[in-house]
């Protein structure tokens, strides 16, 4: 007869994997309904997610399963969900709007489908600014958005606005941006369905490239499955439950 303890067959039995590499993002029994008329909606059904420090995990789904309302609730803009989300150890749901913010401010960043970038100011102003929200010394901010933009192959468009540059460039502003406070988790929705093949091929190359070159995490909403095996792992969002 072994010697050995038996192993755990509970798989929701914590590991010394658990222990000692926690996740920086845990989502347990997420939820998220809305009133159509007389009828409710039930966009998120109790979705469980764990994403480890540095890992990019692609989010799959059609347009309308709830992809965004996922990383609205990842990102802590939106309220209306049960369930909880703990983000870097701290559970997120009994947190005041200002500490929400903080946490929202220190360990995440996003990147939208649409750059939203800021048309009166240049590339290093719009990668500068958000640093400067959070406290970052000028100088400090403005190496850091120069050391991004050029990694980005922007070295030569840092003083162009929005304008001025392409779609497959204001995006990498954008992936700048996004990164410039190191965030713990960069929330990414549809981050190259506004770009053509050829260029959202090479924007998610170098964003997934410089996520992984920063140690980020990443959630990366897409309709695409091309693109998403091109991450470390991928789920599906279906009937707002995650498979």
């Amino acid at each position: 007869m072994s010697d050995l303890p038996d192993l755990p067959t509970d798989p929701n039995e914590p590991t010394l994997w658990d222990a000692l590499n926690p996740p920086f993002v845990r989502l347990s029994n997420l939820r998220r309904s809305f009133k159509q008329g007389e009828e409710t909606i039930e966009v998120l059904r109790g979705v469980n997610l764990d994403i480890r420090p540095g890992e990019i995990v692609a989010l799959l789904g059609p347009s309308g399963s709830g992809k965004s309302t996922m990383l609205q609730a990842v990102g802590l803009l939106e309220g209306g969900f049960t369930g909880t989300i703990e983000i870097a150890g701290t559970e997120a749901s009994a947190l005041t709007a200002d500490a929400r913010t903080t946490l929202r401010r220190e360990h995440l960043g996003f990147v939208y489908q649409f750059h939203h970038l800021l048309p009166d100011f240049n590339a290093t102003e719009n990668v500068v600014l958000p640093q400067l929200v959070a406290g970052k010394p000028a100088a400090e901010a403005q190496a850091r958005a120069q050391e991004l933009l050029t990694a980005l192959g922007l070295g030569h468009r840092l003083t162009h606005r929005p304008s001025q540059l392409s779609g497959g460039e204001q995006q990498r502003v954008a992936v700048a941006r996004a990164l410039a406070n190191r965030p713990g988790l960069v929330l990414a929705d549809e981050p190259t369905g506004n770009l053509d093949e050829a260029t959202a091929d090479k924007v998610l190359a170098e964003f997934l490239r410089l996520v992984r070159e920063e140690g980020s995490s990443a959630l990366i909403a897409t309709h695409n499955e091309r693109l998403a095996l091109r991450m470390d792992r991928l789920v599906r969002l279906q009937d707002g439950l995650l498979f």
